[in-house]
Parts: structure tokens; C-alpha cells; sequence
């Protein structure tokens, strides 16, 4: 009996072992993946695990055993991952971009972002007009980092459209929506009256947030760029920042700060009283994206055009990057491709490279943060 139990306890941990790694390796697999036409999509399976290739519904091909799949042909497609053919698992988005050409650029430019909603970014109690401490937003779902998009189904852009809507209540309940990891919610929540003319429901919240970065590239057919390489997140909620809109000007370098060992590197800049250069649409965690309508401003040299490599293509060893850490001036640096990773077809970490030039590594101490950010608060 108790050889049997023993082995009716081996046989339990095995298959709770095996569950776990499905559900690591499920977890694993990405939601969405950016490629260019001609790129490997790496899906990692495991036995039983099957990606069906769709596009408008219709299956394409079915990937499984580890293939890598090459995609040829451009759009947006979708990867259906089931379990032994007969349980749904999730889908995997793919976009399809064509191969085009661009030219880097490398010169520092001033970034205004401005969020759809109002983002909460902190809470504190507040002390209403009887001087008593109160709470309005406890038990009512918000929490930092949520966006408050509408107040009594009037649609709020700014925190100045927040602060009229909640004064204009006169202390009423009112009803407010706001997007919680993606989800659309809606709550009650009564203003506290902490002046004649004022109430507040104890939240911070932020409706912009402005700094410096380097411009990746120009692609002069669509008159597009790319900035900064990673997504810009909230520097109190560390999440990614849905803007609605954005400003690309000029920039003003005050000022750069040597990295040390466990304190990196940064630039500091001004976007004040600078020249427009375009407008900035996308906020990713590749990177910033928008529409250059002054080109001249960005010192762009069109003769360096190049194709876009792809992961497949790109060599480790040396090699160059282009930076500039004086006002109008881009320089190429000497740096080595370590490790490249090519299986990485979702964020922005594709290769690990060290920077070699000495004359980069006196002036920076390595890379160094682009972003030196910096927000606006309200307190409401």
C-alpha cells in the first residue's frame, strides 16, 4: 500500500513538473511581434503546442516542432496557439512590415508627450474645508497608474478639464471612467470641499511629461522617424505611456553627466522656446514614432540612405553608432556587437553590444540615458 502511494505521489509531482513548464512556456510566448517581409518568426513549442498561421481568418501554414517560419509577404497576420490540436490557447498578433530604406540619424531632439485621459500617478488624503482628513477614492477601484478618461460622460483630456468637472459638482457623486490594465471601468466617488470654490478627490494626476532623446532614423518616403529605441513609461508608475498626442522640437544640450559603475550616464537638455520639427503619434516599446515636417532642423545627411537589416543578417563584431553630445554636431563612435538575439521578435533587447571608443568612453563613461524626463503634476 505504501509503495503504492509512493508512487502515486512520483506520478502526481511529474505531472504537476510537466503542467508547469506548459504554462511557463505558454506564458512565454509573446502577444505581439513586429517582423520585416523576409524575417524568421521564432514561436517557441513544445510537444502538443501548435501555432496555426491565419491571415483574415484563413489558415496560411501551421507551425509546430520548433519550426521558424519565414514570412514573405506583407500585412498583419495572426498565429492561433492551441494545445494537441484541440485546445485553444491564445493569439499571437504579427505585423508584417515591408523592407524599406532610411537614414540614421543619431542628433538629440526635445520630446513633449501628452496622454489620452489624465493618468493617476499618486494618492494622499486631503483635508476638507470642517478640517477633517478624508479618502474619496478608497473602495473605488483607482489605483496609480489607472487614466481617468471621463467624469459624468464628459470626456477629459487634460487636468485642467478634470478640475473643472469635479469643481462644477459642488460636491455631488460623480461618475468616473477609467482604463485599468487595459480594461474600461467606471465608479462613483464624492468630492471633498476643501475651500468655498474647491473640491478634490485626493488623487495626483498627470496630463504630460517632456525631455531628450536621439532620433534613430529618417525614412524620407514617408517623411516618418524613429526616436530613442524603447518606450518612454511614467516615471512613478514605471508603465508605458498611452499619449494621445506629441510635439518633436528642437533641443538645447545644457549639460552631460558622466556615468559611473551603478550610475549611468545622462544628457540634460531644454524643449523650451525651441523650433517645431514635427508631431509624434506613437508611443512604443520599440521606440517613438511621428512625422518630421522640418526636416532641415534635424541636420539630416541623405546621401547615408541604407536598407534595413534584418536579425538574420546582422554579424556580431565591430562596428558604429552615430551620437551627438554637442548642439548640431553627430558624431560616429566605435562600438562591438557582442551577442545578437535573434529569437527576440517582440521588445527591443536584440543585441548586446560595448562601447570600445575612448573618446565616447571619457566623454560619457558609456551609454548614457537621452531621457532626462520631467512631468507636470496636479494634485486633485
Amino acid at each position: 500500500m505504501k509503495k503504492h502511494q509512493l508512487i502515486f505521489k512520483i506520478l502526481m509531482i511529474i505531472l504537476l513538473l510537466v503542467l508547469y513548464i506548459y504554462i511557463v512556456y505558454i506564458q512565454s510566448i509573446p502577444d505581439n511581434i513586429v517582423v520585416f517581409e523576409g524575417e524568421v518568426i521564432n514561436l517557441k513549442t513544445i510537444l502538443g503546442l501548435k501555432a496555426d498561421l491565419t491571415q483574415e481568418d484563413d489558415v496560411i501554414e501551421t507551425i509546430s516542432s520548433n519550426q521558424n517560419k519565414v514570412i514573405n509577404s506583407v500585412g498583419k497576420k495572426t498565429a492561433k496557439i492551441s494545445l494537441f490540436d484541440s485546445i485553444f490557447l491564445k493569439d499571437v498578433n504579427i505585423d508584417v512590415l515591408p523592407r524599406t530604406k532610411v537614414i540614421p540619424v543619431g542628433s538629440i531632439a526635445g520630446i513633449k508627450l501628452y496622454t489620452s485621459g489624465v493618468l493617476v500617478v499618486g494618492m494622499s488624503e486631503i483635508q476638507g474645508i470642517d478640517n477633517k482628513k478624508y479618502k474619496p477614492y478608497e473602495n473605488t477601484g483607482i489605483v496609480e497608474g489607472d487614466t481617468i478618461v471621463s467624469v459624468n460622460s464628459n470626456l477629459i483630456n487634460t487636468t485642467e478639464d478634470l478640475i473643472d468637472k469635479v469643481n462644477s459638482s459642488s460636491g455631488n457623486e460623480i461618475s468616473i471612467q477609467y482604463i485599468h490594465n487595459e480594461k474600461t471601468l467606471q465608479c462613483s466617488i464624492k468630492p471633498v470641499q476643501t475651500s468655498n470654490s474647491e473640491y478634490k478627490l485626493g488623487l495626483w494626476v498627470r496630463d504630460s511629461a517632456a525631455g531628450v532623446g536621439t532620433v534613430s532614423f529618417y525614412d524620407p518616403e514617408s517623411k516618418r522617424f524613429g526616436a530613442l529605441g524603447h518606450g518612454i513609461t511614467d516615471i512613478d508608475t514605471e508603465q508605458l505611456i498611452d499619449i494621445s498626442s506629441g510635439e518633436f522640437v528642437t533641443t538645447k544640450i545644457l549639460n552631460v553627466i558622466k556615468g559611473e559603475s551603478g550610475n549611468p550616464g545622462r544628457i540634460q537638455g531644454t524643449v523650451e522656446n525651441q523650433k517645431n520639427i514635427g508631431t509624434i503619434y506613437k508611443n512604443t516599446k520599440f521606440g517613438i514614432y511621428g512625422t518630421v515636417e522640418n526636416i532641415s532642423s534635424l541636420e539630416i545627411d541623405t546621401s547615408k540612405e541604407m536598407e534595413l537589416a534584418l536579425r538574420d543578417e546582422i554579424q556580431t563584431g565591430k562596428a558604429t553608432i552615430l551620437c551627438s553630445l554637442d548642439n548640431e554636431k553627430v558624431e560616429e563612435y566605435e562600438i562591438e556587437i557582442e551577442k545578437i538575439y535573434k529569437e527576440n521578435n517582440y521588445d527591443n533587447k536584440s543585441m548586446l553590444i560595448k562601447i570600445t571608443d575612448k573618446r565616447l568612453l571619457e566623454k560619457t563613461g558609456g551609454i548614457i540615458q537621452r531621457n532626462e524626463w520631467f512631468s507636470y503634476y496636479t494634485k486633485w
